[in-house]
């Protein structure tokens, strides 16, 4: 199938040439003749399977067709798109503007928090037809007046787990009964837990168009998984021998924390390996500079938490270092999805401490295979042992700071960082809406789709850029 023949108008097709693709991709396919047709959508997808295209392509398309029958007051907001990060708002407002490019009645912008807000209300004040904001700035704005979204005519609800981890939940409750009630929503999720599930069931029509890709069980095939058994205190100099071997062109490593991102980074500092870290409370022109600096090859290691990491599509990745296991398992698949893509060879290595063995447990059980043990290191430990896919005594479970999220109602324990994303609610409604302005800033971004060499956008995601020779960020 090619994009020609997913009744797309000639302008969007154009910008589709221009941009050097052909193929949609599954979710594309499947999505966009649902979503031009008028249907909510329910959409259940990783990152690098083509998402932002699957949405952004057709709203243009209903935005342009329904201006040319219907009278619209120009300027008014006719699409919101409400994603957790400032990384993916931007990357997704430069889809719109890459696939809108022949439709110059349709302006969009991008707001966040972090940043001052006055070239933001700016550009509100001059109209525009696409809004794609994060839910602090989005919340702020509102409250100021500048922000009326009575004339919503497409709600897009983007990275619906990540909301929930960054405890935007109750933020986007207070959006939703400002939105018209006729209207058509888009809600995407690579999860689907209980809570987002609830949320789904309650902002779409009934019986929603369900689009479900790559099962966030499966990891790619492309990319080598290994584990090394390592006592704790001897993970920073594991990483220094493992980045020893100049094959590693250019690698992600991966901490649960803030704290432990520039520990790391600090570390690596010493024994003269040049690294930088990106997470939530970097400024917004650090995390840039840092990104692009990696993507660049400037960088050779860059050092990111989860959220972080969804801001991160970076082509010519070839390792990703589970320095720390994640606690949970589909964030393991999500991390190692950042490499091998496009039908490059990856490499995906994590150094795993005796409190980490139930975590590891974790992932080989929702992957469906055993992660093979580096035996061949100088830090093996015997007292660290491996992890059987099946059988085997039991494994004690940690608790406490070990990277779990607080439970509801309590705070964090004390100890070893609270994980991004994780924050108490217990400010008040005045007190968020205060320090909205700067919520974004405080949270980065996990990395978002990416694409396959040659004829989609978004598919593959990692060796994007040497596929297209133009890179835009994520579409």
């Amino acid at each position: 199938m090619s994009f020609d023949e997913l009744n797309l108008i000639e302008p969007i097709l154009g910008a589709l040439r221009e941009e050097g693709y052909v193929t949609p991709t599954p979710i594309q396919q499947q999505a966009i003749p649902q979503v031009l047709e008028g249907h909510d959508l329910l959409g259940i997808a990783q990152t690098g399977t083509g998402k932002t295209a699957a949405f952004t392509v057709p709203i243009l398309q209903i935005l342009h067709q329904t201006a040319q029958v219907e009278r619209h007051a120009p300027g008014r907001i006719r699409c919101l798109v409400l994603t957790p990060t400032r990384e993916l708002a931007i990357q997704i407002g430069e889809s719109f503007q890459a696939y809108g490019r022949h439709l110059p009645k349709l302006r969009s912008t991008v707001i966040f928090g972090g940043v001052g807000q006055h070239p933001q209300v700016q550009a509100l004040k001059r109209g525009v037809e696409v809004l794609i904001a994060t839910p602090g700035r989005l919340l702020d704005l509102m409250n100021q007046g500048f922000i009326d979204l009575r004339t919503i005519e497409v709600f897009v609800l983007d990275e619906a787990d990540r909301m929930l981890d960054m405890g935007f939940i109750h933020d986007i409750k207070r959006i939703l009964p400002k939105l018209p009630k006729q209207r058509q929503t888009l809600f995407f999720s690579a999860t689907m837990p209980g809570q987002i599930q609830e949320l789904a069931n309650s902002i779409l029509r009934p019986n929603p168009v369900k689009v479900a890709v790559t099962p966030v069980s499966s990891t790619a095939d492309t990319v080598t998984q290994a584990v090394y058994m390592v006592e704790k205190n001897d993970k920073p100099a594991l990483l220094e021998h493992v980045l020893g071997d100049k094959s590693i062109r250019r690698v992600l490593v991966f901490t649960r924390t803030k704290h432990g991102a520039d520990k790391v980074v600090r570390t690596l500092a010493k024994a003269n390996i040049p690294a930088e870290a990106i997470h939530g409370n970097k400024s917004q022109n650090h995390r840039q500079r840092a990104l692009s600096n990696f993507k660049s090859g400037t960088t050779r290691v860059l050092v990111a938490t989860d959220i972080a990491a969804r801001g991160i599509d970076v082509d010519e990745l070839t390792h990703v270092v589970n320095y720390e296991i994640p606690n949970e398992p589909e964030t393991y698949v999500h991390r190692i999805g950042r490499t091998g893509r496009a039908g490059a060879d990856g490499t995906a290595l994590s150094f795993c401490d005796d409190e980490e063995r139930a975590y590891l447990q974790d992932i080989q059980k929702l992957i469906r295979r055993q992660v093979p043990v580096v035996q061949n290191h100088p830090y093996l430990s015997a007292a660290v042992a491996p992890v059987p896919l099946s059988g085997g005594p039991a494994i004690k479970r940690p608790k406490g700071p070990a990277g779990r999220p607080p439970r509801p109602g309590r705070g964090p324990q004390g100890g070893g960082g609270r994980p991004e994303g994780s924050r108490r609610e217990s400010t008040g409604p005045a007190e968020r809406a205060a320090a909205s302005g700067g919520r974004e800033g405080q949270r980065g971004g996990h990395a978002a789709a990416g694409r396959p060499s040659g004829s989609h956008p978004e598919a593959g995601g990692g060796s994007r850029n040497s596929s297209r020779r133009r890179s835009r960020g994520n579409r």
